[in-house]
């Protein structure tokens, strides 16, 4: 931030100077600074400095005065003025051809013109335009942030920013999806969003103009083919919601002041995606509470119920099937993962709520078929629309889309379902969620992990499950089993586990054996156990059936407990 090298030439005390070269080039030249610097220069000149000499030391010595103004034109000042009529004369022809070599600016000053009130009517003039200009900056960040507190968009920021700067600009989400731009590349806009043809490459380290303003070590280059923008990252705590690009013509447009009025810019839509967050996650909670309420309560399908749910976007009309789902990672993912990154799968339960429930629109969207989503407790519980086909079929190509989609994003993640269609799924909302549950009960001690467990599958298990209740029967249970359960318990073995694999193969002892990995003997032994424990012999068909019938409802009430 500072004035051109045309504005110092206005200043009164600056009137008996001579442009001796550069003259094409006053307004373009900023000046920052201002000092009276001899030789050597080493490193005492800045970048952008406006620069007094008396060219003492050299005056004898062309050679040396040369090597004195190279040195200065070398180190990126803007202009060197020479106080001429005590220690130069003349300025030689050489230094005024160096200088125009370079399209360098180079002034002549009468002797009798003090250095001090130079200095000082300068840094005045420097000083009084950087005030002018933070209080631009200022009115223009009060703008950008109105913007977003009286309820505007990104494209309303994105025209204040333009409007300001010149410079096209345009604002992406956290996936790079431009939201809003103002006069910003279409080409280069649909590269980004993938929607054209073309590579594009990330660049950090450059050199440009303006990396002494705070913000130049957080912007990245994009090359697109020839062409190039920027970008900043939008953060809000310290999560990454966007990107800022902008797209000047050169970077001589990337100014302190334009620079001051982008990173503005980065606030404003930082707080803008944060009031939109809030905005949406108190749509989530309203939308959570109602599907659970609509799931786990009996309530009246009344027209004040439905008027709520057409508020969130739900239509209550329509036939639905029933999903409840519990998320959890295979074992073998999770006896691998470290104790940190472990920490962070606990602790993201709302990420992959979010990744779910984002799936889930998804698949709905493709099927063409409305979707209602929550979660509770690492319960999923989702309604589908359901359609001419039969439930199964519609519910399986649902599932499959969302678990293809969900394995690529969260790697290791299971979810078990229980699925349930009351009646024609209409206004039943509440009793096909209860059968989804008992399915997915009977689902879970029958089958592994990641298994779907349709209620209309389950009638022998509900008619067993009756049958539980019993108190004859369960009293006919608790004889069979209550040796076999006590020795299992107490030898930590799993003579259970075997009937029931045994019984699977029919009673077929190489084919057990091998299911079980065990030796032939170790099976028959213990085959043998189970026949002294429960009193039945396996090779009789009735004591079989009394025996299955026995664990079945065992491993059942398990469930219900």
């Amino acid at each position: 931030m500072g004035i051109h090298v045309e504005d110092v030439l206005q200043i009164p005390v600056m009137e008996p100077a001579k442009v001796l070269t550069g003259e094409k080039h006053l307004k373009e030249r900023v000046i920052e600074w201002i000092s009276v610097i001899e030789t050597p220069v080493e490193n005492f000149v800045r970048r952008n400095e406006f620069v007094l000499s008396t060219g003492i030391g050299c005056s004898d010595d062309p050679e040396a005065l040369e090597g004195y103004v190279q040195d200065v034109i070398d180190s990126g000042a803007s202009a060197l003025a020479f106080a001429t009529g005590r220690h130069i004369y003349k300025i030689p022809d050489r230094i005024t051809t160096l200088a125009s070599k370079h399209q360098f600016v180079l002034l002549e000053i009468p002797w009798d013109v003090r250095f001090g009130d130079v200095l000082h009517d300068v840094l005045s003039e420097i000083s009084k335009r950087k005030r002018v200009e933070q209080q631009r900056t200022e009115e223009i960040r009060q703008e950008l942030i109105n913007c977003v507190l009286n309820g505007k968009g990104l494209q309303e920021i994105m025209k204040i920013v333009y409007e300001n700067t010149t410079i096209p600009v345009a604002i992406s989400d956290h996936n790079k999806l431009v939201r809003a731009n103002y006069y910003f590349d279409g080409h280069m806009i649909d590269v980004l969003n993938g929607e054209a043809a073309g590579d594009y490459e990330l660049i950090t380290s450059r050199e440009t103009p303006f990396k002494d303003h705070p913000l130049y070590h957080y912007i990245e280059e994009y090359k697109i083919g020839n062409d190039s923008c920027y970008q900043l990252t939008i953060l809000s705590n310290y999560k990454k919601q966007g990107y800022l690009l902008f797209k000047p013509e050169s970077d001589t447009e990337l100014t302190w002041s334009n620079l001051n009025i982008l990173e503005h810019a980065l606030t404003a839509c930082a707080l803008y995606f944060v009031k939109e967050n809030a905005i949406e996650m108190t749509e989530i909670r309203l939308k959570d509470n109602f599907l659970l309420d609509l799931a786990k309560t009996d309530m009246e399908m009344d027209k004040q119920l439905q008027s709520k749910a057409q508020l969130l976007g739900y239509d209550l009309t329509k036939p639905y099937i029933c999903l409840v789902g519990e998320i959890r990672f295979k074992k073998k993912v999770d006896d691998h993962i470290g104790s940190s990154e472990q920490a962070i799968m606990s602790s993201s339960m709302h990420s992959r709520n979010y990744y779910i429930q984002k799936e889930v629109a998804h698949a709905g969207d493709v099927l063409k078929r409305r979707t209602m989503a929550t979660f509770e407790d690492g319960e999923v519980i989702v309604f589908l629309e359901a359609d001419d086909r039969p439930y199964v079929e519609t519910t399986n190509q649902f599932l499959d889309l969302v678990e293809r989609r969900l394995n690529e994003l969260l790697a290791g993640i299971n979810i078990s379902w229980g699925i349930s269609m009351h009646k024609d799924g209409i206004f039943v909302f509440h009793k096909s969620y209860n059968e989804a549950v008992t399915a997915y009960n009977i689902g879970r001690q029958q089958h592994e992990i990641g298994d779907r467990t349709f209620f209309s599958d389950t009638r022998m298990n509900r008619l067993l499950i009756a049958l539980s209740h019993e108190k004859e029967i369960e009293q006919i249970v608790k004889n069979t089993l209550h040796k076999l359960i006590e020795y299992d318990q107490k030898r930590q073995t799993d003579l259970i586990n075997t009937f029931i694999v045994y019984n699977k193969y029919n009673s077929n002892v190489s084919q057990t054996a091998r299911a079980l990995n065990l030796h032939r003997q170790s099976l028959l032994h213990r085959l043998r156990n189970i026949e002294q424990l429960t009193g039945l012999s396996l090779l009789n068909a009735d004591d079989m059936f009394l025996l299955e019938l026995s664990v079945r409802l065992w491993m059942l009430k398990k469930v219900e407990e």
